[in-house]
């Protein structure tokens, strides 16, 4: 996997894994606005399959913003979201607190890069792939990298918080 950073790509995403020392690849693509699913669109374009791309979703732990990355096809389950970090009651939170916390627009946020960092939780079903999708930091990018590189950069941790549709 290449590092690629150059000015067509560059979001606080890349510039932060750049900065790490860490592989990844930038995968742009033509973004539909029309599109009703960010995350499908992206496996769609990309060619790639669903269960390698996955969608960053904030949501609120007793209180507290938390990230819950999990595989496009599927659900966050937010009961487990709230287990994995300790926590009873899990929510999600409203869209455009979580473009001011991330500095991302909706549909674009990235796990990586993020205004302030928050507990971050990736679906264990990562393990099983030799690498992820994750958005760039904006729509029509999305970023390949390791599971354990994308829980490196966020501080992360695995847990089972997918469900299926």
């Amino acid at each position: 996997m290449a590092r690629r950073a150059d000015a067509s790509v560059g979001t606080p995403a890349t510039v932060a894994l750049t900065r790490a020392g860490i592989a990844f690849t930038a995968h742009p693509y033509e973004h539909d606005p029309r599109a009703a699913a960010y995350g499908l669109e992206a496996a769609e374009k990309l060619g790639i399959e669903p269960a390698r791309v996955f969608k960053t979703l904030l949501a609120t732990v007793d209180g507290g913003l938390a990230v819950g990355i999990v595989p496009v096809a599927d659900q966050l389950d937010l009961k487990a979201l709230a287990a994995a970090l300790g926590g009873k009651r899990a929510e999600m939170t409203d869209p455009a607190l979580a473009e001011r916390k991330t500095g991302y627009v909706v549909g674009g946020i990235s796990p990586i890069g993020q205004k302030t960092p928050l507990p971050t939780v990736l679906d264990e079903s990562a393990i099983l792939c030799e690498t992820v999708f994750v958005s760039g930091g904006r729509r029509g990018l999305d970023l390949e990298l390791t599971p354990d590189d994308l829980l490196a950069i966020t501080a992360g941790r695995y847990a089972p918080i997918a469900r299926p549709r």
